[in-house]
C-alpha cells in the first residue's frame, strides 16, 4: 500500500467541529469546571478533547474524499439518499453521543462497534471491486490526506483508520471516566 502521507497522524482540513465529537468537547469543557481543583484530571480531560478532535477531523477527511470521488465520477446523487437520509441518521445519532454522560464505557463500546462495522465494510467494498486495484487515486486532497497508487489502496487506508479508532475506543473502555489517583471518578460522590 502506498504511504498515507500522514503515517498515523491526522492532518486537519481546518478547524471544523461537528456532531458527536463536538459533543465530546462540550462535555469535557463542563467536566473541567467541576474538577478545577485537580490539574491532573483537567489535563486528562484536555487530552480527551484533543483525541476527539483528531477523530472528528479523520472522519471529515473520509467524507471529503468520498464526496470528491462521487463528484469526479459524475454519479447522480439522489436528494433522498445524499441529503435527507444523512440528516435522519445524524438526528438519530446525536442523542447516542450523549451516552458518554450516562455510561462512558457503553459509549466507547458503541463507538468501537461502529468503527468495526465501518472497517469491515470498507474492506469488503475493496474485495467486491477488484478493478480498483488498477484505478489510480487522483484527487486534489491527496497532498493533504495521502498519496495512494490506487482507489483500492485509498479505501484500505480508510478501513485502517477505522480500525485505529476502534482500538482507541476499546482501550478507553478500561478507563472511561476522568479518575483522580485511580480511585475517584466524576460519577462518585465527593
Amino acid at each position: 500500500m502506498a504511504s498515507s502521507g500522514h503515517d498515523g497522524e491526522v492532518q486537519s482540513p481546518g478547524d471544523r467541529r461537528a456532531g458527536a465529537h463536538q459533543t465530546w468537547e462540550h462535555v469535557a469543557y463542563i467536566a473541567v469546571t467541576h474538577v478545577h481543583q485537580s490539574i491532573a484530571i483537567a489535563k486528562r480531560i484536555q487530552d480527551r478533547i484533543v483525541e476527539a478532535c483528531g477523530q472528528q477531523d479523520n472522519e471529515l477527511w473520509h467524507l471529503l474524499i468520498l464526496q470528491d470521488l462521487i463528484v469526479r465520477e459524475g454519479a447522480p446523487e439522489s436528494e433522498l439518499k445524499f441529503f435527507w437520509l444523512p440528516q435522519v441518521i445524524a438526528f438519530g445519532y446525536y442523542p447516542f453521543s450523549w451516552l458518554y454522560l450516562v455510561n462512558p464505557k457503553w459509549s466507547y463500546g458503541l463507538n468501537a462497534d461502529f468503527e468495526d462495522h465501518a472497517e469491515h465494510e470498507y474492506m469488503q467494498w475493496v474485495a467486491d471491486n477488484p478493478q480498483w486495484e488498477t484505478e489510480p487515486f487522483d484527487s486534489d486532497l491527496a497532498e493533504e490526506y495521502g498519496v495512494f497508487e490506487s482507489i483500492a489502496d485509498l479505501f484500505r487506508q480508510i478501513g485502517h483508520d477505522e480500525r485505529v479508532r476502534k482500538e482507541e475506543s476499546v482501550a478507553a473502555m478500561d478507563t472511561p471516566r476522568f479518575e483522580q489517583g485511580g480511585t475517584r471518578n466524576l460519577s462518585s460522590s465527593a
